[in-house]
């Protein structure tokens, strides 16, 4: 489950990848009058050396290095902190003499305060994944960037013009 999990954040972070991270396709011209034939093989051969050099397949559907974070425990919201917060202004309230006074404003403010603590845990969940989904891009633009330089080197090896 959690594999499926990491490949399908995967394929979400390829969808936010940018056309020019996708479009890394380099341009190959048989500098030597390579025939079709000559060609293919080449670059299946070149492909092989790459993908072992690298660590990294072009061909492979994109998986996620790393688990994407977390969801923290849920903490506050308004409902628990108005609850909360009642019971503690009637507390106080019966100590002061005013029952309903003391709970009506201790509800008020355990709601305000549950939901800032919310909306905090929501905004830092957030920030952690763009986080994570960032770092998920950048590692996936390095390695392909590194296959693709030892594809070009050696195609460039076999006489082929790589830009």
């Amino acid at each position: 489950m959690n594999r499926l999990k990491c490949v399908i954040a995967a394929a979400g972070l390829l969808i936010m990848l940018p056309d020019s991270l996708l479009a890394q396709e380099l341009m190959i011209y048989p500098a030597k009058g390579q025939s079709e034939k000559q060609q293919e093989k080449d670059k299946f051969e070149c492909y092989g050396f790459a993908k072992s050099q690298s660590g990294f397949d072009p061909m492979a559907l994109p998986t996620a290095s790393t688990a994407p974070p977390p969801k923290e425990a849920p903490k506050g919201g308004v409902g628990r902190g108005a609850v909360g917060g009642g019971l503690g202004g009637a507390l106080i309230g019966a100590i002061a003499g005013d029952t309903k006074k003391g709970a009506a404003i201790g509800a008020v403010g355990g709601g305000l305060l549950g939901g800032a603590r919310s909306s905090e845990q929501r905004r830092r969940e957030e920030h952690n994944q763009q986080q994570w989904e960032q770092t998920e891009t950048q590692q996936y633009s390095q390695n392909r960037n590194n296959y693709n330089r030892a594809y070009a080197a050696c195609l460039e090896g076999r006489g082929y013009t790589v830009r």
